[in-house]
């Protein structure tokens, strides 16, 4: 899972940052520009993004989050601090101390969060941890003027203009949603109905968990897994495209995401996670 899933399963990896080079180093804010009067677009910089050891993130709602619940960070599963789930492992209620550097629009860490649990954690069909923190989107915003990020509930369409916001990195890639994949397989793992990037996304180690962000409404749509480093065929840091008929496709330098269009449905009042909700399609322990 290379860059997003981290140069690593390997040993220390889940970071694989000793595979990342040093030039990819900071980069400024980048805001997006209308391209017409009638076409105002959102603007995408780092506030509301985090920082993780080995990883990024973003401090996330749904649409019916209220500003008084405990607020929720979302990464990848594979920069879960307990190691990678396996594939088939759905992980629930684990308790976590884990910070996060908490960064304003500029990419400066202005504050640390930190979690008390991990409330849902899976590399099955998806790539996703979400964390709980230990305060509320209201204390956030108070104390340091930063809203958390929206996640958007429906699904994510081919075409849409969209930027990657790495918090590590302090880095911003903008590209298009070129298209989605029926089966993406990487190693032991199988995602499902993953977002495919324009090739201007060439993200590296240290983006995984990155939010994928439409720049037309702000909102989250998905979040930065993986990507083909070396054109290998379905091997880890090398995923390959299955399509319903089983024919393979290996897209070397193109990367990916995973959508999260289905998450909020599993979420309910005061954000607890409910798998057994109406609509709930996350994968179960």
């Amino acid at each position: 899972m290379n860059k997003p899933l981290l140069a690593a399963l390997s040993s220390l990896a889940i970071a694989g940052l000793g595979a990342t080079p040093a030039i990819a180093a900071p980069h400024t804010a980048v805001k997006t520009a209308p391209h017409s009067a009638q076409a105002v677009k959102a603007t995408v910089d780092f506030a509301g993004t985090v920082s993780l050891s080995n990883c990024s993130g973003s401090v996330i709602r749904f649409p019916n989050s209220a500003d008084t619940d405990p607020a929720l960070v979302l990464t990848n599963g594979h920069c879960l601090e307990t190691g990678m789930p396996a594939a088939g492992e759905v992980i629930t209620g684990q308790s976590s101390s884990r910070s996060f550097g908490l960064l304003n629009s500029a990419g400066s860490r202005i504050a640390t969060l930190r979690a008390n649990q991990v409330v849902y954690s899976t590399m099955t069909d998806t790539d996703v941890t979400i964390y709980r923190t230990t305060t509320t989107y209201a204390k956030i915003k108070s104390s340091y003027g930063i809203s958390p990020l929206t996640v958007q509930d429906t699904h994510p369409t081919a075409g849409t203009a969209i930027k990657v916001v790495s918090g590590y990195w302090k880095r911003i890639y903008s590209c298009n949603v070129d298209g989605f994949v029926y089966r993406l397989k990487e190693g032991d793992w199988t995602f499902k109905d993953s977002v495919r990037y324009t090739s201007a996304c060439n993200t590296i180690g240290g983006t995984s968990g990155s939010p994928v962000i439409d720049t037309a409404t702000g909102k989250v749509v998905a979040v930065n897994n993986t990507g083909n480093e070396d054109g290998e065929r379905c091997t880890v840091n090398n995923p390959c495209e299955v399509d319903a008929g089983g024919n393979v496709t290996v897209r070397q330098g193109i990367n990916y995401a995973q959508e999260i269009y289905n998450i909020p449905a599993c979420f309910t009042t005061g954000n607890k996670l409910d798998l057994n909700a109406a609509g709930c399609t996350l994968p179960k322990p």
